[in-house]
């Protein structure tokens, strides 16, 4: 290719390339920590309907348990070694009553109702189904403490307590309930402060934590549709500055958000960063790498991806405050864009816009950094021009999306792969965000999530040039849909079958990403390969928007979740099924030679098996 000679003359591969390449990949680092954020900023901690202050009794002596216990002054030594408990001297009945640890009553004592009454030690009492204080006096799950609830918010495990409490009746009969009206106490042994607890997003209001992972989401479909476009007209570099500053400040301003209506608004401008730059740094990274070494660039800058995975878990494990964690992961974007002055546009890109004279002097710049500098030299404007001739000519031809259904093979593939990128992307989110469904710590399941991707994508590569695309890309989404579906009927005691079958369907989609990719640059001809693939980025995003939406039907069937996440991949395999095999097949660049190809077996190009090294692949998959 003609901009490929130029590439070699200032160098291939030398020190620029590299140098630039890795700073490219630093800020890939942390687009993972913004994707999978919520899973620690919106994580839900155990929590119950918090106990209303008693008007007439004096403060709680320090010995005694918050929120529960309070006693006249006369009594308040006797007081500060009461606990609730029974008749019998247990905790936990409804009708408890206010008792030392001997067991006997406290005289004087104040009895507190869960709703907010006092009463006398002949009173009924009633309090959530739960026990008040663990076994060493911490309020926490460890003990099944007092309304404190060990599931996720909606589930049908959820206790009593956590979402209702009863109210006092002094006739004897049934106990009637109500919402809790005073807010909830939370567990902060874990999670210190989400936006959970910041906002008390449990019980009626659950629904707004999926809801702000979908409005996120749906900022970063809207920044490929917006900041892609903009950056084919004004520049990559200069999109990728002014994504760099875009986060960087609404990631700040995430983090001081004082409301959860302006939390979503930053998030979703956020997200509309994150897309820009992740589509400048495509862009970078595949135009100005020789085609030879393009697979091996990619494959670093994916596992970036995935090393950033584990690298959000330390930091969420180090800085448990929400808000000091959403700060952690967006001003080192500032970072980027002070060094990102000195980052080179795309020289293709000057090229095509009409800037022939400013590529020349990026291309002399680039050869100079690589020691070429005499043959940068000897590049001028007119050759320039006269060597990308075709590239100059290809761009006066139109194509528009429409291309993509215009004829009955290109329509077929358009549709096949509209499917498998939505059902990958949405049964990826779907478990990605749902960490503490799987009763371990969701610092140590985000890590093993990470690290599984390296041998699924190394596994899947090898697979890629000896297996075919078509069946590694079956096999890979009908295994994933296969683990999911089966961990519905796994028990939640076997907590370990559970995380292992969900990590094994995670790694099957990781995989799958990587398959979709390679093979959508192959099925679409050059002219509409970039169309081609921005559609199907754009239904993996759709994807994405649409798993947490789907979540929120576990309030009404549990099982409803999971086992649309496991269809999904299933159904794409099938879809999947459908496509033509590209291994060993050359690039087409007509449109004309794809509707051929169905018409006769094509010849195969021991060149072409070097499929790896897609012109247009983009090394930020799973974005």
């Amino acid at each position: 290719m003609p901009f490929a000679a130029l590439l070699a003359q200032v160098g291939g591969l030398g020190r620029f390339q590299v140098l630039q390449t890795a700073l490219l990949a630093v800020p890939i680092l942390l687009m993972a920590s913004h994707n999978l954020l919520q899973n620690f900023t919106a994580a839900v901690p155990p929590h119950r309907c918090r106990v209303p202050a008693v008007p007439s009794a004096a403060p709680a002596p320090l010995g005694a348990t918050p929120d529960a216990t309070s006693a006249h002054p006369q009594d308040t030594s006797r007081a500060s070694d009461a606990v609730l408990g029974s008749p019998g001297g247990t905790s936990g009945s409804p009708g408890a009553t206010l008792r030392s640890p001997s067991g006997v009553p406290s005289s004087g004592a104040t009895h507190v109702t869960l709703d907010g009454t006092a009463g006398t030690p002949s009173d009924t009492h009633v309090r959530p189904d739960a026990t008040w204080g663990s076994s060493d006096g911490s309020l926490g799950p460890t003990g099944a403490t007092m309304g404190w609830s060990n599931v996720t918010p909606g589930s049908p495990d959820v206790t009593l307590g956590s979402c209702r409490r009863y109210v006092a009746n002094a006739t004897g009969g049934a106990r009637a309930t109500e919402p809790c009206r005073d807010g909830w106490d939370y567990d902060r042994s874990i999670y210190v402060s989400t936006i959970v607890t910041e906002w008390d997003l449990v019980c009626a209001y659950r629904q707004l934590r999926q809801m702000a992972q979908s409005i996120y989401m749906a900022g970063v479909l809207v920044g490929a549709l917006v900041l892609g476009g903009l950056s084919d007209r004004f520049g990559r570099k200069a999109m990728l500055m002014w994504s760099y500053l875009q986060l960087g400040v609404m990631g700040t301003c995430t983090a001081f958000a004082p409301t959860y209506a302006s939390y979503c608004v930053f998030r979703f401008a956020g997200g509309m960063a994150l897309s820009g730059f992740g589509l400048s740094i495509a862009c970078l990274v595949v135009e100005w790498i020789p085609t030879p070494y393009r697979a091996i660039t990619v494959a670093i800058t994916g596992f970036a991806y995935t090393l950033g995975q584990i690298i959000l878990a330390g930091v969420a494990y180090a800085v448990p405050h929400w808000r000091w964690l959403q700060l952690s992961v967006s001003l080192p974007f500032f970072v980027f864009l002070l060094y990102s002055w000195w980052l080179a546009e795309s020289a293709r890109w000057l090229v095509l816009s009409g800037k022939a004279d400013r590529a020349v002097k990026v291309l002399q710049r680039v050869a100079t950094f690589n020691n070429r500098k005499e043959e940068g030299e000897k590049i001028t404007v007119e050759m320039l021009k006269s060597n990308m001739k075709e590239e100059l000519a290809a761009l006066k031809s139109s194509y528009t999306i429409s291309d993509l259904v215009r004829t009955p093979v290109i329509r077929h593939i358009f549709f096949c792969l509209s499917i498998v990128w939505f059902s990958i992307s949405f049964s990826y989110y779907g478990l990605a965000m749902d960490l503490q469904n799987f009763g371990v710590s969701i610092y140590l399941i985000q890590v093993i999530f990470g690290a599984v991707d390296f041998p699924a994508k190394v596994v899947v590569t090898v697979s890629l040039s000896y297996v075919g695309r078509r069946l590694s890309l079956m096999v890979a989404l009908f295994f994933a849909g296969l683990v999911i579906v089966a961990n519905i009927f796994v028990p939640t005691e076997l907590q370990t079958l559970r995380t292992a079958l969900a990590v094994i369907g995670k790694g099957c989609l990781s995989a799958s990403f990587n398959c979709v990719f390679l093979y959508t640059t192959e099925l679409y001809p050059t002219p509409i390969r970039q169309t081609g693939l921005g559609f199907g980025s754009t239904m993996a995003r759709v994807g994405g928007i649409v798993a947490p939406l789907v979540k929120m039907m576990d309030e009404y069937y549990p099982f409803l979740p999971p086992a649309v996440y496991g269809v999904a991949p299933v159904v794409a395999a099938v879809a999947a099924a459908f496509l033509p095999e590209t291994l060993n097949t050359p690039l087409p660049d007509t449109i004309e030679e794809v509707e051929n190809r169905t018409k006769q077996k094509p010849a195969g190009d021991p060149k072409e098996k070097i499929a790896l090294q897609p012109q247009d692949r983009s090394p930020l998959k799973e974005a």
